[in-house]
């Protein structure tokens, strides 16, 4: 969760009130946010420096990333201040300030919003936190400039209307912020390649045939998003009206960091939380649209879902009232069994009714709620039948000293089958839909390439390595309403010197009598007889295993064997282990021999 550092004293006047340590620590912890650390004690401030709070602040609260989001929602929370009614200029469209977007900004960043803030008065301290919670903002929701970047510029210094385009790298020359010559595109990228700040950054468009590029009506270089802006129109502390661009890869998230921007920062405007909008004229697809929307969302959320989940009896009345300290707007419905909450713009957290009902608890304090023995239900928790069984597996396998590990449950195509002188069928491999890297293609149906991928990464580790492993493999199944379905498989895998055929073998017949299945010898009438006749259903043979020799391509020829199970007359086929074949040892860079055995578990619940 982000952590904002705040100045204690100012914050403290902000409230109207000096809190005592533990006084401040019990405000945060019911309002749901927590305080981190407090520097007033730390020998290490310097003497001219006030001391600082660190609070903690929900991921979900981008409202609250910055001074006057914490100092606002608590003096709301604690009854001191209405909640804001934030509301766009009214003007005409055609004297509203506009941003024509070209079609060429669809290859690297399509969207852009815009917003004006006018007749501003900076301090040192707003200032430091207008630029702070850009950088929130740009490290949290927007995803490290990769969804959204922010521009922010001194509109008296520049002139619109404003253009956003897309162009080549060589095409874009302005000079940089705090930079003292003008430089092109690919200048720019070599020259803040090794920037600690903004090196991180230029990833984002740097291999893109163009880049984005803002300009105003004089063809001056307003910012190069999402990297940096133009010296030519940056802000000071003297600025007076702030021109917003905010470019975007998706929407969605575009709208939520322009409103939450402006609603923090419109409290210091002439006019308090008073906003200008922007006009979006986006030609290549007729469209136009006005920014920031400040749209507020009504939801009807049920009396009796947030009475029954929190334990409490509350009129429609008396929720709305304690909805209000959490600034939201609501009232009572004609339907006395719902009331009307409207959402503020800069809560696009809010979902869902129980979003609702988590926030009338924090308004009515989580340690006032009443507590209650369940006494309509009662279950006792116990484990499933297959972990049980699964635990049961694990522990024979340490005892006899084999190592469990625990592998990823993705890998790569090719690791799966190609590696293992496998088929693909493709009907059976849960494939990703998008890949980021070859390594991550296919959920595993086998336990055998993460066996064996542990094994290549520890060529270090004394032989014999004698490693093993009881979790889920996936395949698709359509005959399920999700169209897949997990099994879980237990595998062994054992590196040595010799091929330590019989190591897994008794491994194998260890755990397998542990859980009481009984191994059919040839003493019961199976020598000589044909494979069919061993499998085929017989309800009179004991139940129990027993191995036959197969031939597949994943292990050395004579040196494998399949593994039957007959419970109740049915007989299956459970798995295989054997010597792995000097091709798949080669694809896995394994140098010595490697046994493997791989059973499903399934089959004995």
């Amino acid at each position: 969760m982000p952590t904002i550092n705040v100045d204690k004293y100012a914050l403290f006047e902000e409230l109207g009130e000096n809190f005592t340590a533990d006084g401040f620590q019990d405000l945060c912890f019911d309002f749901g946010i927590e305080l981190d650390g407090d520097t007033e004690d730390d020998p290490s401030r310097p003497k001219d420096q006030a001391p600082e709070l660190a609070i903690e602040i929900p991921a979900n609260r981008y409202d609250m990333l910055c001074f006057e989001g914490i100092a606002m929602h608590l003096n709301i929370f604690r009854g001191k201040l209405a909640t804001p009614n934030y509301k766009l200029v009214d003007i005409p469209e055609s004297k509203m300030q506009s941003i024509t977007v070209t079609e060429e900004t669809a290859k690297v960043r399509p969207y852009v919003a815009g917003a004006i803030l006018r007749n501003l008065k900076f301090t040192e301290a707003s200032y430091q936190s207008f630029i702070g919670l850009q950088d929130k903002l740009h490290q949290n929701l927007a995803r490290q400039r990769t969804l959204v970047s922010i521009g922010t510029h001194d509109l008296d210094t520049i002139k619109g209307p404003f253009t956003y385009e897309a162009l080549p790298p060589k095409d874009i020359v302005f000079k940089p912020l705090n930079q003292t010559k003008e430089m092109n595109g690919e200048e720019l990228m070599a020259f803040y390649e090794a920037d600690k700040h903004l090196g991180k950054f230029l990833h984002i468009i740097k291999d893109k045939p163009v880049y984005p590029v803002i300009f105003d009506a004089n063809r001056v270089v307003c910012s190069l998003p999402p990297i940096i802006n133009g010296d030519h129109s940056k802000i000071t502390l003297n600025t007076t009206n702030v021109f917003i661009e905010i470019t975007a890869t998706d929407q969605t998230k575009l709208d939520i960091v322009c409103n939450i921007l402006v609603a923090m920062f419109s409290k210091y405007c002439e006019e308090q939380f008073t906003i200008e909008p922007v006009k979006i004229i986006s030609e290549h697809n007729n469209c136009t649209r006005i920014t920031p929307s400040l749209a507020t969302r009504t939801m009807d959320v049920e009396v009796d879902y947030i009475n029954q989940c929190c334990g409490l009896e509350q009129s429609p009345a008396t929720i709305c009232e304690l909805l209000s300290k959490m600034a939201y707007n609501a009232k009572p419905s004609e339907d006395p069994k719902f009331i009307k909450v409207t959402v503020p713009s800069t809560r696009a957290d809010v979902l869902h009714a129980c979003d609702v009902m988590e926030d009338v608890a924090i308004a009515y304090g989580f340690n006032n709620l009443p507590r209650t023995t369940p006494n309509k239900s009662s279950t006792i928790g116990k484990p499933l039948m297959i972990n049980k069984l699964t635990d049961i597996v694990r522990n024979e396998c340490a005892m006899a000293g084999w190592v469990e590990v625990m592998p990823l449950i993705l890998c790569s195509h090719e690791e799966n089958f190609k590696w293992l002188n496998r088929e693909d069928d493709g009907k059976t491999v849960i494939k990703l839909a998008n890949p980021k890297t070859l390594e991550y293609q296919v959920v595993r149906t086998s336990l055998l390439p993460g066996l064996l991928k542990t094994v290549r990464e520890n060529k270090a580790v004394r032989l014999p390595l004698m490693i093993t492993e009881a979790a889920d493999v996936a395949f698709k199944d359509e005959t399920v309403e999700r169209r897949a379905r997990n099994e879980r498989h237990w595998a062994a895998a054992y590196c040595g010197k010799t091929t330590g055929f019989e190591v897994v073998h008794g491994l194998l017949d260890r755990v397998l009598s542990m859980l009481r299945i009984a191994f059919v010898t040839h003493e019961e009438g199976l020598t000589g007889k044909s494979l069919d006749f061993v499998v085929k259903e017989n309800p009179t043979r004991e139940d129990g295993y027993f191995i036959a020799e197969i031939n597949e391509p994943a292990f050395f020829d004579g040196r494998a064997a399949a593994i039957y199970l007959r419970l109740g007359g049915k007989v299956q086929r459970i798995g295989e282990f054997g010597v792995l074949h000097p091709s798949v040892l080669e694809k896995y860079e394994l140098k010595y021999p490697v046994s493997v055995l791989e059973i499903n578990l399934e089959v004995f619940l």
